[in-house]
């Protein structure tokens, strides 16, 4: 706005010495063409010209007048201007104003249908466990709120198996729930119920992000996922590409007797009315500075996965690596190992010192041939872990599985993913269900 009242100003004079210096052109070609003017005749021109002079430049006192007023409101418009947004801003980060809570609310969420057609092979433990079902296995919602830029809250509200009550196979689920504040740049604290750091899948566990229609075994078993605990900790970078976790939390609360003796899964609290925990310590580091890989490391220590309310203290120890690798061809490759060490004493019936699995999962996905949209992966997937004996099994005793699955993920959409996969099975004599079939599923993310 400035420059145009310049622009004006300098207008304005120009027009002045114009008219003057059109006169005084006019006036010398007049004067060329007749017969030089009297004394008389000279001094009523100068005259004529003077009046002009004062005419123009009151006319340009006057301009000036106008364009430095304006100038004044200007510069008062634009701070009144900035000053709005100021105080609008402050208004947004302090969390005031109608419209804030919505803009720093979002809700999410998941779920995944699921059709199992498995026959047991080993029938003759157990009875015949053989699987034709269609489950909705899980309808999850997100809510996430920004008190202000340096303080979030996070939740994860799921319902298991359509429908929940007495009597019925489902649950309602809080999975996570927790308050996280920014230190600084480059490293937060967390409090609440949260999803503990260890794994793949236990942390990213949407269908859309996993081959396979279910979840599997050596992250069910032995991790176990999803394994959710109420704790505090501190996560951050600690130089560009490596991120880190500390998180205190609740432990275990295996069983000492039956058939899950020390069994880790059969362990979660769920944080529901969760007495006589003991405290628990993970950590976990990962590099993330290539693109498409992620190499994590994760341990865990528990005094006492039992629990307080018993006369037993069972130490135990939770080792995790993974490797998680996408190219931008399209080749992918996953690779996961997790052991416990646990150290049982005299009293409990448990025949072995330790629980491992590991698996390993080459893919490739590729852009959808002709008008078929998205994309489409095929995978395979061989996988050896422990998991607790039944039937004839001794009490506190573990089997030993194996097995192969093939299959294909087509996404229509990056978000939202059909699934098929075979899976075939292994296990020795003493085990309760060998599942060989194939599975189809339905997920999606929002």
């Amino acid at each position: 706005m400035k420059s145009l009242f310049a622009n004006s100003r300098r207008k304005s004079l120009f027009a002045v010495i114009s008219n003057v210096l059109t006169l005084w052109v006019l006036t010398g070609i007049q004067l060329s063409l007749a017969e030089p003017p009297s004394m008389e005749e000279m001094w009523e021109i100068i005259q004529q010209q003077q009046e002009l002079i004062t005419e123009l430049k009151a006319r340009l006192d006057n301009t000036d007048q106008r364009v430095t007023v304006n100038e004044v409101k200007v510069e008062e418009a634009t701070e009144e201007v900035e000053a709005a947004a100021e105080a609008f801003e402050t208004a947004q980060t302090s969390g005031g104003g109608s419209s804030s809570w919505a803009d720093r609310t979002t809700v999410g969420g998941y779920g995944e249908l699921h059709y199992n057609n498995l026959s047991d092979n080993n029938d003759t433990v157990g009875g015949d466990n053989s699987l034709d079902r269609v489950d909705f296995h899980r309808f999850v919602l997100y809510f996430g709120h920004e008190f202000n830029d340096g303080i979030r809250f996070f939740s994860e509200l799921e319902l298991e198996h359509a429908v929940s009550g007495d009597g019925e196979d489902g649950e309602v689920e809080l999975e996570q729930a927790w308050i996280e504040m920014d230190i600084n740049d480059n490293h937060r604290f967390r409090a609440g119920l949260d999803i503990l750091p260890i794994g793949i899948i236990n942390v990213t566990h949407e269908p859309n992000t996993f081959y396979g229609v279910e979840r599997n075994s050596v992250e069910k078993e032995i991790i176990p996922s999803t394994w959710w605990e109420a704790g505090l900790g501190l996560n951050g970078e600690l130089a560009p590409g490596w991120n880190y976790d500390i998180v205190a939390h609740g432990g275990l609360i295996s069983p000492t007797i039956g058939s899950s003796t020390l069994r880790p899964r059969s362990g979660r609290s769920k944080v529901s009315e969760a007495d006589d925990q003991d405290i628990a310590f993970t950590g976990r580091l990962r590099y993330t500075g290539m693109p498409g890989l992620e190499v994590g490391l994760s341990g865990q220590y528990q005094s006492d996965m039992t629990g307080t309310a018993d006369t037993f203290d069972v130490d135990a120890t939770l080792f995790e690596g993974h490797i998680d690798y996408k190219h931008a061809s399209g080749f992918g490759l996953r690779a996961l190992y997790a052991r416990w060490d646990i150290d049982a004493p005299t009293g409990i019936t448990f025949t072995q010192d330790n629980l491992d699995g590991w698996y390993v999962e080459p893919a490739y996905r590729f852009k959808a041939p002709g008008f078929i949209p998205g994309e489409i992966g095929v995978f395979t997937r061989y996988a050896e872990w422990d998991a607790r004996g039944q039937g004839t099994v001794p009490d506190g005793t573990y089997v030993q599985y194996e097995s192969w699955n093939v299959g294909t993920n087509w996404w229509p959409h990056p978000n939202v993913a059909f699934k098929f996969d075979y899976q075939n099975e292994s296990g020795d004599d003493r085990a309760k269900v060998i599942s060989d079939g194939f599975n189809l599923g339905l997920g999606y993310e929002f």
